[in-house]
């Protein structure tokens, strides 16, 4: 991620996954943590950050 835009568009696909009730994106580091009120699979998330064009690098 480059941009602001990037952020935007990761937070906003993260943010529609169900049970979704934050997204923060650190555009310095890449990092992204997600709050949720009820589980969230991996896959999920990495659709998510697919659809936004990006990948997830594993941690």
């Amino acid at each position: 991620m480059t941009c602001s835009h990037c952020v935007q568009s990761v937070t906003q696909e993260l943010s529609a996954l169900p049970g979704v009730t934050d997204v923060q994106v650190d555009l310095a580091s890449g990092g992204v943590t997600v709050a949720s009120d009820a589980p969230v699979s991996d896959e999920a998330v990495r659709a998510a950050v697919d659809e936004a064009g990006y990948e997830l690098a594993d941690a």
